[in-house]
């Protein structure tokens, strides 16, 4: 009997040293950024064939496609888009400068959030100032953490190329504050400016309908 007890407790032992490495294994995972395409291949982007220089833009804003992430933004209000700029010409091009703006079907003119915002946000959940407030009802405010994980995929993830080398593709994600905005997507689109040449001359605007993406077969993963 006592060889049986010691056989089913070394079992036992077996079976939680498996789990645990398993749960450390999930949870140190690290994040992966997706490998870009070049960007006239996406539904959504912008080609000005002259400047040879092509945008897009590939919103993520499905669960499915989200799963990538381990933070939940869609439940904090954000949505992750996945910038990507190509440039086929022979010099640089400087985007050190470039502004990217996520214009809604009523006009709503939206920048990427920081860091810093997304950091209190996910800290402070119930400090969306987007989420109106019916009644003037005090609250205990609820405040979380952010784990150095999150940080550490927030930054990794964030679009943060200064120039595009030629004959090269730049990306990476920027996130929009989309709280209180039911279809952020429908009749939407995405402006982008002060990118400029090698010369220091700056290229023609690019807009990017995101009703293209929408409107495009979505591919089974």
């Amino acid at each position: 009997m006592r060889l049986i007890r010691e056989s089913t407790f070394g079992r036992s032992v077996l079976v939680l040293v498996a789990s645990g490495v398993l749960a450390v294994c999930a949870a140190g995972k690290d994040f992966v950024k997706p490998a870009a395409q070049p960007a006239k291949t996406y539904p959504a982007h912008d080609e000005h064939p002259s400047e040879k220089v092509a945008i897009a833009a590939d919103p993520y804003d499905t669960p499915e496609k989200t799963k990538i992430f381990s933070v939940d933004f869609r439940e904090h209000g954000y949505l992750p888009v996945f910038l990507v700029v190509t440039n086929d010409g022979d010099q640089p091009i400087s985007i050190a400068n470039m502004e990217v703006k996520l214009i809604t079907a009523n006009r709503s003119k939206l920048t990427p959030a920081s860091p810093e915002d997304i950091y209190r946000r996910l800290s402070n959940p119930r400090a969306n100032t987007n989420s109106p407030v019916p009644f003037p009802i005090p609250r205990k405010k609820v405040k979380g953490t952010v784990s150095k994980k999150e940080m550490d995929e927030i930054e990794s993830s964030e679009f943060a190329a200064r120039a595009v080398e030629p004959h090269t593709t730049q990306s990476g994600f920027l996130y929009f504050d989309v709280g209180g905005i039911a279809a952020p997507l429908e009749g939407a689109h995405i402006d982008i400016t002060r990118i400029k040449d090698a010369k220091g001359i700056e290229l023609m605007y690019f807009e990017i309908p995101l009703e293209k993406y929408l409107s495009a077969p979505q591919k089974s993963n």
